[in-house]
């Protein structure tokens, strides 16, 4: 549906969550397509963009000098118009009152720069933040997953986090540097997973929850062990560390790189009151087993930030994910809005299919 000359988005639609406001964006200036996004979270407790939308819609209209209608918390209804010239900021401050997961606010900006052109690198830095948040992925994920398989297709994003922060003061203090493909991208193919070697960990805590004879690092990483041991033979190398940050956290991730190039993982855990670590433990070997015994090599947090790079590249492309969620029809059902191209989904006995033809 239009409005004039721009594409008009329900805000509400499916899920009606984050997600439409970050790809609507992004695909906006993807396509150099003008948008208006109404009724905006509608169907939440709190209507309305949240600091973390406003933050990731201001970020990007700063980045590529495109122009966003004014807007606050709680605004309903925003217009988008990109800048069609192609000339960016390549140096970027960002600062962040809130724990919002910067990984979230980043990612129409990362969506955004598939087509960026003309420059080598653009750098943002963020002051504040959280590195870990609930339902958005970790900056360690992202470096170790998401990024390595963005690379792999011709888009370098790297990630140096000075400072982690947890909810609900955050504090983070990263840099993300982008350098845009300068040749075509390659398509992604991950429909096997192959063979699995090595399962890595890594397990961020707070100094404030040191503790003389309850090593929580220790605790998780011996849990991590027993369980993945009892069910495969691989090598296991999990790594914690103490971090300093303004409110106290626990945060991990498994992840493994097979002989396909898959790279799948656990998604981030967050370590919660009254969650003894040997749970926590028990959890993330849980949900890596999930996807090696049923032969899924890209996960339930990857598929998702993988549909628009596949929508994007002009070549065939698809991946194996063990289900389509309502939260990925919506993302499928709001690209095609910008892009027409066709997409298929083809159930097997394990999972699915999804190609973009």
């Amino acid at each position: 549906m239009t409005e004039g000359n721009r594409l008009e988005i329900d805000g509400s639609y499916g899920e009606g969550g984050r997600s439409i406001l970050r790809l609507a964006a992004a695909f906006s200036y993807l396509y150099n397509y003008p948008i208006i996004i109404k009724n905006i979270r509608a169907n939440r407790p709190k209507p309305g963009l949240r600091t973390q939308h406003l933050l990731g819609l201001k970020t990007l209209s700063n980045l590529t000098k495109s122009t966003l209608s004014e807007c606050r918390v709680g605004t309903e209804e925003i217009t988008f118009t990109p800048n069609p010239k192609n000339n960016l900021n390549t140096q970027l401050h960002v600062n962040i009152n809130t724990a919002a997961s910067i990984g979230l606010l980043l990612q129409p900006i990362h969506i955004a720069s598939l087509g960026f052109k003309g420059v080598d690198k653009i750098e943002i830095f963020l002051n504040g933040g959280g590195s870990f948040g609930k339902w958005a992925p970790s900056l360690n994920y992202l470096q170790e997953v998401t990024y390595k398989i963005f690379e792999n297709s011709g888009l370098k994003i790297e990630f140096e986090i000075l400072k982690h922060g947890f909810y609900p003061k955050g504090g983070a203090q990263t840099k993300c540097t982008i350098y845009p493909s300068q040749t075509k991208l390659k398509p992604i193919e991950l429909t096997d997973l192959g063979y699995i070697s090595l399962i890595q960990g890594t397990i961020i805590i707070s100094n404030q929850l040191k503790r003389p004879r309850d090593h929580i690092g220790i605790r998780i990483r011996r849990s991590i062990n027993q369980h993945l041991k009892k069910n495969l033979k691989v090598e296991i190398d999990i790594n914690f560390e103490w971090v300093k940050t303004i409110s106290p956290g626990v945060g991990l991730f498994l992840w493994a790189t097979s002989d396909t190039g898959a790279i799948i993982s656990t998604g981030t855990i967050l370590g919660e009151k009254k969650l003894p670590s040997e749970k926590l433990g028990r959890i993330a070997s849980e949900t890596i087993l999930k996807y090696i015994n049923n032969d899924i090599p890209v996960d339930d947090y990857l598929s998702d930030q993988l549909i628009p790079l596949m929508a994007y590249i002009q070549e065939s492309s698809k991946i194996k994910v063990s289900s389509v969620t309502s939260h990925t029809q919506t993302n499928l059902d709001l690209i095609k809005l910008f892009n027409p191209r066709n997409y298929t989904i083809t159930k097997d006995d394990k999972g699915h299919i999804l190609e973009y033809i």
